[in-house]
C-alpha cells in the first residue's frame, strides 16, 4: 500500500493543453518513497529528508523507484521529485508513466548528500491509479529520491459559447524545422547513395504546413558546425580547441537571419555527440563546452521566438550477443543542458538501439552488404542507407508525439 500525504496547498500546470484537454484537479499530494517500489535499499543516514527515510537505488542501469500515484480525474499534473546527489556528475533517469516514457530528468549534483533539489515535469493522468517510474540511464544508478508530489490546479473557469461562425476555421499556421547535426542526420553528398541522414527523411512524416532545412554535414562536432572554418588544431589551458577568429559559419549565420532564419514559432532539432568525443582538435569537444553550446544554441533559438529540442546522438550497430547496446557518448551532457535550457530531450541514442533490437539485427556475423543489417546501414555500422534513415526518422516523430511535444500537432 503507497503512503500518500495530502498537502494543503494547490498549484497549477504550466501547460497549454489544446482543444478539448482537461486539466486535472486535487491538492498536492506526496508519495514518500520509502512506500515506494525501490531497487535497492531504504535509507535514513542523510539529514534532510521527509517522512521515515528515503529511496538509495542501487547503482546500476535500470534500478528503478516506481511510485503508485492517484488522479481524481484523467488530465495534465505537476510532478515533483526531490532528490539529493552528493556526486559532482549527473544522474540522468527516465521517467515513465504508465509504461510510457515521457521525458529525462537529469539530477544534476547538489552539492552534497544532506542537500536536496526538486525537479519538476507535467504529465497526462488517468483517472485512478498510475505508475511513475524514474529509471537511470547509466551504471551511476539514481540520486537518492525522497518523495513524488503530484499537483494540479483548479479547471479552467468555463467561456461562453460563442455564436456559430460562418468563417472557416483559421489554417494550421506554417513553421519550418531547423536541422543542426552530423552525417547521421545531414543530406546525401555528391549524388552518393549512402550515407543517408534521418534528416533527409524527416519531411515525409509532416503536413505540407512544415517545411524541413537540413543544414547538418557529415564529420562535424558541435563546434565545428557552428564556427567552420575557424576552428584550429591547437588547444588552450582548459584542453579546448582554440577557435581564431570566433566567426560563425555561414550555416549558423544563416540560421540566425533576422529576416530568412530562424522565425517565432520554428523548431530547431539539434543532434550531435558522435564526433565530439575525438581526441584531437579540430573536432574535440569537452563536456563543459559541449553543454555550454547546445544551451547557446538553445538560447539563440529561443531569443527569435523557435523552439530547440536537443537529441542525444544515434546508436550505431553494436551487438552483445543477440542484443543491441548502446555505443555513444555525450549522453548526460544533452540531458543536462536540456534540464539546464528547459529544453525538451529526445533520447535517440535509446530510441535508435531499441529499434535495432526490435528489427533484430542482432546477433550479426559482420556483413554489413546483406540481410536486414545491409538494407538498414551503410558498411561501417554506423551511417544508414535510406530505408534506416527513413526508420530513424520515424523513431523521432513518435517521439514527438509521445513526449508531447508540440511539433507533434503537424505530424500526418
Amino acid at each position: 500500500m503507497h503512503r500518500r500525504l495530502i498537502i494543503g496547498v494547490v498549484a497549477v500546470a504550466a501547460v497549454v493543453t489544446g482543444l478539448g484537454a482537461t486539466i486535472a484537479t486535487a491538492a498536492a499530494t506526496r508519495y514518500e518513497a520509502e512506500a515506494a517500489a525501490c531497487t535497492g535499499t531504504v535509507d535514513s543516514n542523510h539529514a534532510g529528508y521527509s517522512g521515515s527515510g528515503f529511496c538509495n537505488g542501487s547503482n546500476a542501469v535500470g534500478a528503478a523507484v516506481q511510485f503508485t500515484v492517484d488522479a481524481a480525474s484523467a488530465g495534465v499534473v505537476s510532478l515533483a521529485v526531490r532528490f539529493a546527489n552528493g556526486t559532482t556528475a549527473g544522474r540522468p533517469a527516465d521517467v515513465l508513466v504508465n509504461g510510457t516514457r515521457v521525458t529525462t530528468l537529469a539530477f544534476a549534483g547538489t552539492g552534497a548528500w544532506t542537500t536536496w533539489s526538486t525537479s519538476t515535469l507535467t504529465a497526462n493522468l488517468n483517472a485512478g491509479g498510475n505508475t511513475v517510474r524514474f529509471s537511470p540511464t547509466t551504471a551511476d544508478g539514481l540520486p537518492n529520491i525522497d518523495y513524488l508530489e503530484l499537483a494540479a490546479g483548479p479547471s479552467p473557469s468555463p467561456t461562453p459559447c460563442a455564436p456559430p461562425s460562418s468563417s472557416p476555421p483559421s489554417p494550421q499556421a506554417r513553421v519550418t524545422v531547423w536541422l543542426a547535426g552530423d552525417s547521421t542526420v545531414a543530406d546525401p553528398s555528391g549524388g552518393a547513395v549512402c550515407p543517408v541522414g534521418w534528416g533527409n527523411q524527416f519531411a515525409q512524416y509532416f503536413t505540407g504546413n512544415v517545411t524541413v532545412r537540413n543544414s547538418a554535414v557529415g564529420g562535424r562536432s558541435i563546434q565545428t558546425w557552428l564556427y567552420d572554418p575557424n576552428v584550429t588544431s591547437a588547444t588552450n589551458s582548459a584542453g579546448e580547441c582554440v577557435i581564431n577568429p570566433s566567426t560563425y559559419s555561414s550555416r549558423w549565420q544563416a540560421m540566425l537571419d533576422p529576416a530568412t532564419g530562424m522565425q517565432r514559432g520554428d523548431y530547431l532539432l539539434i543532434q550531435f555527440g558522435i564526433n565530439d568525443g575525438t581526441s584531437a582538435c579540430p573536432r574535440h569537444v569537452g563536456s563543459a563546452r559541449y553543454q555550454q553550446l547546445l544551451g547557446m544554441m538553445a538560447q539563440a533559438a529561443k531569443a527569435r521566438g523557435a523552439n530547440p529540442v536537443f537529441l542525444t546522438p544515434a546508436a550505431a550497430l553494436t551487438c552483445s550477443g543477440s542484443t543491441a547496446v548502446g555505443n555513444r557518448g555525450f549522453i548526460t551532457e544533452t540531458n543536462t543542458a536540456g534540464s539546464a535550457n528547459a529544453v525538451p530531450v529526445i533520447d535517440l541514442h535509446r530510441l535508435s538501439y531499441t529499434l535495432y533490437n526490435s528489427l533484430h539485427l542482432c546477433p550479426f556475423n559482420g556483413d554489413y552488404g546483406a540481410g536486414p543489417v545491409g538494407t538498414f546501414f551503410c558498411t561501417d555500422h554506423t551511417h544508414f542507407e535510406a530505408a534506416g534513415a527513413r526508420q530513424i526518422a520515424g523513431v523521432i516523430a513518435k517521439a514527438l508525439r509521445d513526449q508531447q511535444i508540440p511539433l507533434a500537432a503537424y505530424l500526418r
